[in-house]
């Protein structure tokens, strides 16, 4: 079978879901023919990936948000003005995903959250089943509360993620845990997509906290904490290309631009992890038995917070309070089952992706 990836380039977490898929596929006899990945000008492709994938990359211009003044959340009117402005942009980028489609000679489609994709299905006759993956369809499940989480904005969240979907045969809810499938809203629940790399990591127990954050800004309450607690090693990643590889602040405070295999690295060998509640690296944290503490950036990371907390996997937060980080560590006792469920992932989601 031939596979089109659709992905949203925001962030790491689908583009690595996408790096893991492509390997399974390609062992498995078949190919991916090409990945279309979404971009705005705040971000850039990582090298990791464009490194880490077979089929040729193409790039177009897609809806983002756009961050405040202190670049740690998303400014939403601004996001709003900006996507408006530019609409003109993704009109043409629907345009070229329906051709792509049309041209490429796929068997399937796999959307990774991509809202244009669900637009180019919405007004175009493309006959290619789409089948869209995400954590987000979670929250569109018959037996997940959201409205009980008290979050703002997820009427919201709740619409953009049916219009990414639609036109899916169906759609694939990662999941911290295990629930039956919502065969009404064509909701199958799957296990994380968790790469071999980390699979295969041997966690280790150091003595230093691992962090990452979506919005550089975020960097200032690591700074602040760091003052008052200058015995305590941190080691940051961030996606400030403005940066070199590693700012070194002193011996016990570094910030790396993001890398992959550093990250990793970083991550087995942790006391705990704070991060801006990107559900990929969650999962990674869970997988390797750390404590977590979640500073959610926007609607989407705070309903990611709210599934983690509800699992036992980590606390939320609205700042990188890192005390409250190490008291959880002190507490904190690993999901038992979620090893287990991760594993399974590959084989659950290639029988999804090969019966569309």
């Amino acid at each position: 079978m031939k596979f089109l990836f659709i992905i949203q380039g925001e962030g790491r977490g689908h583009l690595t879901q996408a790096m893991t898929l492509e390997k399974m596929l390609l062992s498995k006899g078949h190919e991916v023919v090409a990945m279309l990945v979404g971009k705005s000008p705040a971000r850039q492709l990582p090298d990791f990936f464009r490194k880490g994938v077979s089929a040729p990359i193409h790039q177009f211009q897609s809806v983002n948000f756009q961050p405040s003044a202190e670049n740690r959340t998303a400014n939403m009117l601004k996001s709003v003005a900006y996507n408006i402005v530019t609409f003109p942009q993704y009109f043409k980028s629907v345009t070229f995903i329906r051709d792509a489609i049309n041209s490429s000679g796929a068997d399937v489609v796999v959307n990774f959250y991509e809202l244009l994709t669900g637009i180019a299905y919405l007004n175009f006759r493309i006959s290619v089943p789409n089948i869209s993956i995400g954590h987000q369809y979670l929250f569109l499940h018959e037996g997940f509360d959201l409205s009980s989480s008290g979050i703002p904005g997820t009427d919201g969240l709740l619409l953009f993620t049916k219009l990414t979907a639609v036109g899916a045969c169906k759609r694939l809810a990662l999941s911290f845990k295990d629930m039956p499938d919502d065969d009404k809203h064509r909701i199958r629940v799957v296990p994380p997509l968790l790469r071999k790399e980390v699979l295969d990591l041997k966690p280790s127990k150091g003595n230093y906290i691992h962090g990452y954050m979506l919005n550089a800004g975020f960097s200032e309450d690591v700074l602040e904490w760091h003052k008052a607690h200058p015995d305590v090693e941190l080691r940051f990643f961030w996606d400030k290309w403005t940066e070199p590889p590693v700012r070194k602040i002193d011996d016990k405070l570094s910030f790396y631009l993001l890398d992959d295999k550093k990250f990793l690295h970083q991550m087995a060998g942790c006391m705990a992890y704070a991060s801006t509640a990107g559900f990929e690296s969650v999962c990674e944290a869970a997988y390797l038995g750390k404590p977590v503490l979640m500073v959610p950036s926007h609607v989407e990371q705070k309903c990611n917070a709210y599934d983690a907390a509800r699992c036992g996997i980590g606390i939320p937060a609205e700042a990188f309070d890192l005390s409250a980080l190490l008291d959880f560590a002190g507490t904190f006792e690993p999901v038992a089952e979620f090893p287990e469920w991760a594993r399974s992932s590959l084989s659950v989601i290639y029988d999804e992706l090969t019966n569309p």
